[in-house]
């Protein structure tokens, strides 16, 4: 998992913040964000299992001090680990590197 997020790009949208009972069910199995679109998993309570999905597999276990890095269309799921709260915040290039937002 990378550590951070390219320079060149800024964060556009977030969801809600997510319980472990309010996760949506595709969050929970195998999904991918756009070409273009990163993502960053905060946790503000509890863990969170980030699972890539890659020819190498990786899994991370996320908190409030260690969020989670998703690279454009690189499949991933989540899981929580007991009560949990999380949001989503996505990222892309900004306007003034010529990339549109998605």
């Amino acid at each position: 998992m990378l550590k951070s997020l390219p320079a060149d790009v800024r964060p556009y949208r977030r969801t809600p913040e997510f319980t472990e009972s309010t996760i949506p069910k595709g969050l929970l199995k195998e999904h991918t964000t756009k070409p273009g679109v990163w993502g960053v998993i905060h946790v503000t309570q509890g863990l969170l299992e980030y699972r890539i999905l890659a020819t190498v597999p990786e899994r991370h276990l996320l908190t409030p001090d260690k969020p989670g890095i998703v690279e454009p269309t690189v499949p991933h799921e989540v899981a929580p680990i007991g009560p949990v709260r999380f949001y989503v915040e996505f990222h892309a290039a900004s306007p003034e590197a010529g990339d549109p937002h998605p």
